[in-house]
């Protein structure tokens, strides 16, 4: 009998142990735990893409605000570093990331979720007739492209020297931007006959502007890496929005708005 009663204990507490283990794996107990607030710093060229993960991250999340902060990515790193309040930050090329992983800033290692591409944005009809990047250097040409230490502006540089091998382009933009939502601002404005953007920022304008595809953008591909802050005040939040960016979820936001694969 006492062995029976012994027997019996330990079904059910192997059963209770089972049911415990159940729940603290389980997606409720994960989302349960992420609430509060987590402030994302993210690249210009990810707003409307990171708009849409944000929404669908709250719905996931019942209880959780996201709040975003776009800007150029160099900008946005030297807000962080000068101790602004951020759980995540989103950096448009590795470059710019290796700031806040160098200056210890990062809670872990950065991953990369997308790539982006340049081409050559221009108005509807493209009437400058822009067919490549040695266009952008005639004389005439009103170029608009980001400042050199933005990852769009490095991107363009990159490409530049790519053209004929470096011999031969020398590109002369009438101005400089902070970030790529300003170039692409400029060119839909028509004071610039083109700009060098993302496919993406593109392919978000709602047909206000055309993209002009050249070869040497090939050699210019950014690479986006996301991690969560280490002055994060929601580690939680900040590390479940970074795991859902990598996650199909966000790959299929970001596929959808013209990202490639990292």
């Amino acid at each position: 009998m006492r062995r029976l009663i012994a027997a019996a204990a330990a079904a059910v507490g192997l059963v209770a142990l089972t049911a415990c283990g159940g729940m603290t794996g389980g997606s409720g107990a994960s989302s349960s735990s992420v609430k509060g607030s987590v402030t994302v710093f993210a690249a210009a060229s990810l707003k409307q893409s990171f708009t849409d993960i944000g929404k669908k991250f709250e719905t996931a999340n019942p209880g959780v605000e996201v709040t975003f902060n776009f800007a150029g990515s160099s900008d946005l790193a030297a807000q962080i570093s000068q101790g602004a309040k951020a759980d995540v930050f989103a950096s448009a090329d590795t470059r710019t990331m290796d700031k806040i992983t160098g200056g210890g800033l990062a809670d872990g290692d950065p991953r990369a979720f997308a790539t982006n591409t340049l081409v050559i944005a221009v108005r509807p009809g493209n009437p400058a007739g822009i067919t490549g990047l040695a266009d952008l250097a005639k004389p005439g040409v009103k170029l608009v492209a980001c400042a050199p230490q933005v990852p769009c502006g490095s991107a363009a540089r990159t490409a530049e020297a790519a053209a004929d091998n470096g011999a031969g382009i020398t590109l002369r933009p009438v101005s400089e931007e902070s970030n790529v939502t300003d170039v692409l601002g400029k060119v839909i404005a028509g004071e610039a006959d083109a700009g060098l953007v993302y496919i993406t920022d593109v392919r978000g304008s709602g047909g206000k502007a055309e993209a002009v595809t050249f070869p040497e953008a090939a050699s210019a591909v950014n690479t986006y890496p996301i991690v969560p802050l280490a002055e994060s005040k929601n580690v939680e939040a900040a590390r479940a929005f970074t795991a859902y960016v990598l996650g199909p979820d966000g790959r299929k936001a970001l596929a959808d708005a013209g990202f490639g694969a990292p």
